[in-house]
């Protein structure tokens, strides 16, 4: 149940914790929170992507010590036993990645959710919306780090030989094979020795929602790997990896999401 519909949204609203996780390329020159600011889903609290990764880093993205994210997750008003409902407004889906570090660190993967088609099929299905500020009690969040659904680069390095586990690059074809620049400065053009890829856009509709599992099994049989290994999913900055590991999750409930969390971002350095 890693997918909601708007519709079990609308009915369950009250039940739920709701975060959008709004964030845009910087060539979109879009600001999700200021979007936010001017219309949300009722009682939506707002999480920056940007500001709740680590700071002290040069990488994007990149997954912050647990003492920051309690207080992070707590400052939310988010409690460890809250069933929550993640949405974005992106073309990028967003809203994945936030999914994925809810369940990295360690909330219970059976109360975290996206919301299919985001704020997009929302407002086209005139469900209400608003842009009243939310305000939030302070919480006591505690988590626990689940560090092997974490890839660092040198175990993406020794799986080059070793092969334990398949990487599945979520870039598009054209980056992968390196046959265009790279949208952030400072990379090379091209991929990981050895790894697959599967452009997340081919697993998304035109509305925002997920392709059917039937599809996404498809797609993930197309790249003829074998389906006894565990699954890393790399992207430019771990956002639409984690749309990989959610798509896949829909065909494998076993399915932990492990990310690349560098992605291209660290191993396309020159």
């Amino acid at each position: 149940m890693s997918l909601v519909d708007t519709n079990w949204l609308e009915n369950n609203i009250d039940k739920v914790k709701i975060i959008d996780c709004s964030w845009h390329m910087p060539q979109t020159q879009r600001n999700g929170f200021e979007e936010y600011i001017e219309e949300h889903i009722p009682n939506a609290i707002f999480f920056d992507l940007d500001k709740n990764s680590k700071q002290d880093t040069d990488l994007p993205h990149m997954l912050t010590d647990s003492k920051s994210w309690e207080k992070i997750i707590g400052n939310m008003g988010i409690e460890n036993s809250d069933r929550i409902v993640v949405y974005d407004n992106s073309d990028v889906i967003s809203s994945c990645r936030c999914w994925y570090n809810l369940i990295y660190y360690g909330h219970d993967p059976n109360l975290v959710h996206v919301l299919d088609g985001g704020l997009k099929k929302w407002k086209k299905e005139n469900k209400v919306t608003n842009n009243k500020k939310v305000t939030t009690q302070t919480s006591e969040y505690s988590c626990r780090e689940n560090r092997e659904l974490v890839k660092n680069k040198n175990q993406i390095d020794e799986n080059i030989d070793r092969k334990d586990f398949n990487v599945v690059d979520a870039r598009s074809i054209e980056r992968f094979e390196g046959k265009v620049a790279e949208p952030r400065k400072g990379l090379r053009s091209g991929s990981i020795k050895n790894s697959f890829c599967l452009p997340f856009a081919e697993l998304i509709n035109e509305d925002h929602t997920f392709v059917s599992k039937v599809k996404i099994r498809e797609k993930f049989d197309s790249l003829n790997f074998e389906y006894n290994k565990n699954i890393v999913f790399s992207c430019g900055s771990g956002v639409t990896a984690s749309v990989l590991a959610l798509a896949y999750s829909l065909i494998n409930a076993k399915y932990m999401p492990t990310i690349y969390d560098g992605s291209w971002s660290e191993y396309g350095k020159n």
